[in-house]
């Protein structure tokens, strides 16, 4: 018999041992998935059948009490029985029901339980419901990620829908759902005022138009209250994690104050991006006053010289996008028509200012070591 280490020392073998591990982790996380979607259409079931009774309107509060203490006695040690998740299978039903009923062809299956089938058509062909995807992201989150979603998307499957996605493609947890949920991200996504449509092909127009926002929210920037513009690049510089996760998907950081070398002068762009989903560059200029109309010329200047220095024939047109304090969108629409490059206007917001007076009042880092080193002095007395 030949020794184990012999044998652990065999390349093939240990390529099939960790081989084995990813099936097994594969077929962890399908089996996980699968739970939580058979348990998502269980109280989605549970939900549609006290909507369709009508009990919660006949005995009013007391139904629900009833109901979690009755099936609790019934399946005892099992969990999800409260009254208070009871409530939720109901508004989980009841916010997203009226969208499916709204779809063709799906009278009939609205009344089963489980996964929906295809229909036959008259030449045996088995054809998707136009359901079936709606159907598969709902149960595809999880739970927790559910109720989070219906307490902030009361009425408005769309926003609810919105987020389900999000989750979906960016496999957010819920502390990242719980930020955008609070920071009115559906609202915001897509609504920059832009010629894009004037400028770029359909295509990549509504793209470069869903990965833009207004306002960006920089809650995670603490200021004082009379800033510039240089304060507010060295800060959005020093937390670029969350700055890139407020962009969005797709956006990669290229440098600050980029150089350009156009003639015989230099040019530098506030903040230079690339975004993968659109393919292109994408400069940022910030302004922490006002929109000015003059100000798109500057970043016009940019966007050209991007165009003619660093995109590839690989790389879409480059994009420009002037983030300012503030800004009429009538006044920017109507400046946006004198240009032929693909410009965008958005206004931010900051949720933490930090009054001068307060900010002076602060000891500096050395009066809190001198304060510590006399601390530690009076101790070794």
């Amino acid at each position: 018999m030949k020794p184990l280490l012999q044998l652990n020392q065999n390349n093939d073998y240990r390529s099939w041992v960790r081989e084995l591990k990813q099936r097994y982790l594969q077929a962890r996380l399908r089996a996980s998935a699968e739970a939580n979607r058979t348990l998502l259409e269980y109280y989605w079931s549970l939900g549609k059948d006290i909507a369709d009774r009508q009990y919660a309107n006949t005995y009013g509060s007391a139904f629900y009490r009833t109901l979690s203490h009755d099936l609790r006695a019934e399946m005892p040690g099992e969990k999800g029985f409260s009254e208070t998740n009871i409530r939720y299978m109901c508004r989980f039903y009841e916010l997203y029901s009226q969208t499916l009923k709204n779809l063709p062809h799906l009278a009939e299956d609205l009344e089963r339980q489980s996964r929906l089938p295809g229909i036959d058509d008259s030449d045996g062909q088995n054809l998707p419901h136009p359901a079936d995807d709606l159907r598969k992201e709902l149960f595809s989150i999880p739970w927790d990620h559910q109720r989070r979603i219906i307490d902030k998307c009361k009425g408005n499957p769309e926003k609810a829908l919105f987020f389900v996605r999000k989750v979906i493609e960016h496999n957010w947890g819920r502390d990242m759902l719980l930020n955008f949920l609070s920071t009115d991200l559906y609202e915001r996504s897509g609504k920059a005022i832009s010629n894009f449509s004037q400028t770029l092909p359909a295509m990549q127009s509504d793209l470069a138009q869903q990965v833009t926002k207004d306002p960006y929210v920089f809650n995670f920037l603490t200021m004082t209250e009379h800033y510039n513009e240089r304060e507010l690049e060295d800060a959005l510089v020093a937390n670029v994690t969350k700055f890139l996760v407020e962009l969005g998907t797709g956006f990669a950081f290229m440098g600050r104050q980029y150089r350009l070398q156009v003639g015989t002068k230099e040019s530098f762009i506030d903040l230079l991006f690339y975004n993968t989903r659109i393919h292109a560059y994408c400069c940022i200029e910030l302004k922490a006053t006002s929109f000015k109309p003059e100000y798109l010329g500057q970043l016009s200047f940019y966007v050209s010289a991007v165009n003619h220095q660093l995109k590839t024939k690989q790389d879409n047109p480059t994009i420009g996008l002037l983030i300012c304090k503030d800004k009429d969108n009538i006044e920017a629409q109507y400046a946006l028509e004198g240009y032929n490059l693909p410009l965008g206007i958005s206004e931010y917001e900051l949720s933490k200012l930090i009054p001068e007076e307060f900010k002076s009042s602060l000891p500096t880092i050395e009066e809190i070591e001198s304060s510590l080193e006399q601390l530690s002095e009076n101790d070794d007395k």
